[in-house]
């Protein structure tokens, strides 16, 4: 995985990833809703439009930007796909014509930028292309060092008659990255999906913000609202671009 980009995880599961992802949860696409207040939504690493085709069939206006050229023209052949505006390119640099209330990033999906500057060099970008009182979604997972052993880990996802799923990673605190590939086991053959990612913690995150000039203005343990406590596996944190004149 020398090469990888951040296309190349789009590019090589767009064919399986409705198959694999297509389930969402309906409070994720109504409290997108609620935050984009009837305004414009700009969906980072947009894929196949798994949450941006539902948030649209609620009248909200979806733009997306995504480094894959596989995945986008899955998108765009779904039905309400040619609707939204999709640009093909690199979420560190958001290069729009227009402002939005609601830019948004889901199941983990910012941990895909792999360097703590790439990582703030998006909530940067972010933050400019806001509206005053805009806010900035992530969703993604609480980091769990429990789950290495020697900084490793084997997990079996599925096992059928005639199919076997394993997911492999190895992890390097140093960097806060974690190398993984998703391995598919049939009678016709092998199937590598991999997936390079780059963890923050919350209070990182937070910073990063900070340092974007945005405010946290809720963190949640899951899309019902439930308070983020130790236990909480996922956050939902929202931060604001300030209105003009706010504090």
């Amino acid at each position: 995985m020398e090469q990888y980009d951040s296309a190349i995880y789009g590019e090589r599961i767009a064919d399986v990833y409705d198959e694999l992802y297509s389930w969402y949860e309906e409070a994720a696409v109504a409290g997108l809703a609620e935050l984009a207040r009837g305004g414009r939504a700009l969906e980072l690493g947009i894929g196949t439009g798994r949450i941006a085709l539902p948030l649209a069939a609620r009248g909200i206006e979806v733009h997306g930007i995504d480094a894959s050229p596989a995945t986008v023209s899955r998108l765009k052949r779904k039905l309400g796909g040619a609707d939204i505006l999709v640009t093909l390119g690199d979420v560190r640099e958001l290069h729009v014509s227009t402002t939005f209330a609601l830019v948004y990033v889901v199941f983990n999906t910012f941990f895909g930028l792999l360097t703590q500057e790439d990582q703030v060099t998006c909530f940067e970008s972010v933050a400019h292309c806001l509206e005053p009182g805009g806010v900035f979604l992530i969703e993604a997972f609480v980091p769990d060092m429990g789950r290495f052993s020697q900084d490793q880990t084997t997990r079996t996802v599925s096992v059928t008659d005639d199919h076997v799923s394993l997911e492999c990673t190895r992890h390097d605190p140093v960097l806060q990255q974690c190398v993984t590939q998703h391995v598919f086991l049939r009678e016709g053959g092998v199937r590598l999906y991999p997936v390079r990612i780059r963890y923050a913690w919350p209070s990182e995150l937070d910073l990063m913000a900070r340092i974007a000039g945005l405010r946290l203005r809720h963190r949640w343990g899951g899309w019902q609202g439930e308070p983020f406590a130790a236990s909480s596996q996922r956050h939902i944190s929202v931060y604001e671009r300030p209105a003009v004149g706010g504090t």
